[in-house]
């Protein structure tokens, strides 16, 4: 749990009794390739840190159609945080892109992090802060930036995603299809 530790003590002051208090109900898992961490239809009652792998967090239209919303990567918290936090059934569902080691944090964690961190509410405030300002750019982006835009900027949010991701699940979040992708990689590969 030493990356968790790590990420936690440069968010808030926190002393290592603190930390454990913290992190005793918390656990390591690993996820397979393709394995469902959290479903559509369910309350979720754990945040996730990865500690190593990639995972998408995915919605289904009423269609039927996946729509890949978000990527989380190392040292990263994510859940469905309105549905954890309004303890309402999720319409996401978070999967493992490669295999994923994760902390998972259940709310009585959470909750236990509230009542007896000297910086409890900070934390959390950190850590909604950060989704909110990466939800909002989010929106923002796909409605002011340009497909290639969207594109150019992809892997500066998300480090190496080209290599760790499919692309199709890349073109579903940039809000595209796999051949307008295909199409602005290889104008791109053609400028070097």
């Amino acid at each position: 749990m030493q990356q968790i530790r790590q990420v936690i003590q440069q968010m808030i002051q926190i002393s290592e009794e603190e930390l454990d208090g913290f992190l005793k109900d918390c656990t390591i898992q690993t996820f397979k390739r393709q394995e469902i961490l959290t479903k559509t239809n369910q309350v979720p009652n754990n945040i996730f840190f990865i500690n190593e792998g990639i995972l998408r967090v995915l919605i289904t239209d009423n269609k039927g159609v996946e729509h890949t919303i978000h990527f989380a990567l190392e040292n990263q918290f994510i859940a469905d945080y309105a549905s954890f936090i309004l303890k309402k059934p999720s319409v996401q569902i978070l999967q493992a892109i490669e295999e994923v080691e994760a902390v998972v944090i259940p709310r009585s964690a959470v909750e236990w992090g509230y009542q007896n961190l000297r910086e409890g509410d900070r934390l959390g405030r950190f850590i909604a802060e950060y989704y909110f300002i990466y939800q909002d750019n989010r929106i923002k982006n796909l409605y002011v930036r340009t497909p290639k835009e969207r594109y150019e900027t992809i892997a500066e949010i998300f480090p190496n995603i080209h290599n760790r991701v499919p692309q199709h699940q890349i073109a579903s979040y940039l809000g595209i299809t796999s051949v307008h992708l295909s199409r602005l990689k290889k104008t791109d590969l053609k400028k070097t």
